[in-house]
């Protein structure tokens, strides 16, 4: 059981940061797309850039939340993964 838990906890933050490098990618993506938009008239106002400054803020921040998600499951993962080492040292044989 222990060789299974070794093996999925890598695996499950690998696919954190595959799933997280996706979302960043979309998110630029999106906001690329937005300040091509904007620039069509080929007028860029002050409303245009404050609004491409908002959407790249915006997406930083969800950034930063994806990073801390991600770092929060990794610290469950170890910690029940430490808690089941004990159960079992505990456990009588």
């Amino acid at each position: 059981m222990a060789r299974v838990e070794v093996n999925a906890a890598p695996a499950a933050q690998e696919g954190g940061d595959i799933v997280s490098d996706l979302n960043k990618t979309i998110r630029d993506t999106e906001a690329d797309v937005k300040e091509g938009w904007r620039k069509a008239d080929g007028n860029e106002s002050l409303g245009d850039k404050a609004a491409n400054i908002g959407d790249r803020l915006g997406n930083a921040v969800k950034d930063v939340g994806d990073k801390v998600h991600e770092e929060t499951d990794e610290l469950a993962r170890d910690a029940s993964y430490e808690e089941g080492r004990q159960d079992e040292a505990m456990r009588p044989r």
